[in-house]
C-alpha cells in the first residue's frame, strides 16, 4: 500500500469514528484522488473550520466550482452542520474527509463517477 492508501485509511476511520458514519470506499477514493497533492501537504490536508477565510474558500472551490451548485445561504448551512458532524472539538478536520461529506449530503457523488 502507498501513502494514498494509508490516508484513504486514516480518513476512513474518521468517518466512521469522529463522524458516525460508513464511508463508501469508492466515493472516498474518488474525492481523495480529486484533492490532489494537497493531501500530501500537513497544512492545505485540512480545513481550518475556525477561520471564515477558509471556509468560504471551502465553498467557492469545492461546492461551486467542483460539484457545480450554485451560492446560496445553504451552502455554507451544509459546511456549518458537516464541521458539527466532525466534531467541533477535533482540531484535525482532514480536507477529503470534509469534502465527501458535502458530496453525499448536496447529493453529488455523481461529479465522482
Amino acid at each position: 500500500m502507498g501513502k494514498r492508501d494509508d490516508l484513504i485509511a486514516t480518513y476512513a476511520d474518521d468517518l466512521k469514528n469522529k463522524c458516525g458514519m460508513e464511508p463508501d470506499m469508492d466515493l472516498l477514493r474518488k474525492v481523495t484522488i480529486g484533492c490532489g497533492p494537497a493531501i500530501y501537504n500537513r497544512d492545505a490536508s485540512t480545513v481550518a473550520a475556525s477561520q471564515p477565510a477558509e471556509l468560504e474558500t471551502v465553498k467557492k472551490n469545492f461546492l461551486m466550482k467542483k460539484l457545480g451548485l450554485a451560492d446560496s445561504p445553504e451552502l455554507m448551512e451544509g459546511i456549518n452542520a458537516a464541521m458539527e458532524t466532525y466534531g467541533k472539538s477535533e482540531r484535525t478536520k482532514y480536507r477529503a474527509v470534509v469534502y465527501y461529506m458535502l458530496a453525499k449530503q448536496f447529493g453529488k457523488e455523481s461529479v465522482y463517477g
